[in-house]
């Protein structure tokens, strides 16, 4: 009798696990599902970390692949549906810091040579220039043909460049000159 109410219970414990919603992790206060849909493609979540600067939590960064991923390079090359999310979780951030930031990614993950990509790094700017607040999300989701496409609370706010801006938007989390190693790090599932 013992043996069996314990089989019960246990069978209740994995249907509970197995009937929970999948949520793949909270990072920063920020609850990260465990998949993005890219167009009709479903991507699965690489990892997500906190970019911080000066002990202060600015955002959460979360990297979604068709499939298990762990060397940046890779990611950035890779002419594949791909996004990136981006929670801001604190008031710390604003449009010009926001802008100045990702300036300074840009200049790093091209090695300098933002020529090439500056007018789509204009476009792209543009998205920052409306007040940035704590509880704000940015989408940058990259469609094969199409370009990236750059949300902000989910409104679409502008399809963006090809292959090569992908390169380098992705690149400014994802090179080897990352806007924050720890962040990288955690992006690519290494921590």
């Amino acid at each position: 009798m013992k043996k069996a109410y314990l089989t019960g219970i246990a069978c209740l414990m994995l249907a509970a696990t197995l009937s929970a919603p999948a949520l793949a992790l909270t990072v920063g206060g920020v609850d990260v599902p465990d998949t993005y849909t890219a167009n009709s493609t479903e991507l699965q979540l690489n990892g997500a970390g906190t970019r911080s600067k000066f002990f202060i939590d600015l955002y959460v960064g979360s990297l979604y692949v068709p499939k298990a991923q762990h060397d940046g390079n890779a990611v950035v090359d890779a002419d594949e549906p791909q996004a990136i999310t981006l929670h801001i979780t604190s008031d710390m951030i604003t449009s010009d810091r926001m802008t100045e930031a990702t300036m300074e990614g840009f200049e790093a993950s091209t090695g300098g040579d933002m020529a090439p990509i500056q007018s789509e790094i204009d476009q792209f700017m543009s998205v920052f220039k409306e007040e940035i607040k704590e509880g704000d999300v940015f989408d940058l989701v990259y469609v094969p043909g199409e370009g990236v496409k750059v949300f902000k609370n989910s409104e679409q706010k502008g399809t963006v460049g090809d292959l090569e801006f992908k390169k380098a938007l992705f690149g400014i989390w994802l090179s080897d000159e990352p806007a924050q190693k720890s962040l990288k790090k955690k992006m690519l599932g290494q921590g």
